[in-house]
């Protein structure tokens, strides 16, 4: 089960990249293609994509902001940015 709330993701869980996801950094940012749902996104800030590249090998999506060097006052705006990301399938909760 997601753990999405009105906020985004749950910053204390684990998520990755969805397996079917391909990312192509840009300079705005990055592109981010479904190739299941066949959607796309636009990131347009480099360091959700530094949180999105890093989800993986990070224990929490907390962890992977901190390492993006997200200040704590931040954390909302990419909490939300991640849930709505997790809204389009393009990332998923970490199964274990």
């Amino acid at each position: 089960m997601s753990r999405l709330n009105p906020d985004g993701v749950d910053l204390d869980t684990a998520w990755d990249l969805h397996p079917q996801v391909s990312v192509r950094p840009e300079p705005f940012g990055a592109l981010l293609y479904h190739f299941g749902t066949r959607k796309l996104s636009f990131l347009k800030d480099r360091t959700l994509l530094a949180v999105v590249q890093s989800l993986a090998s990070a224990p929490s999506v907390r962890v992977a902001c901190e390492t993006a060097g997200i200040a704590a006052a931040d954390l909302p705006r990419y909490q939300q940015a991640l849930g709505t990301l997790a809204q389009s399938s393009m990332v998923v909760e970490r199964s274990s």
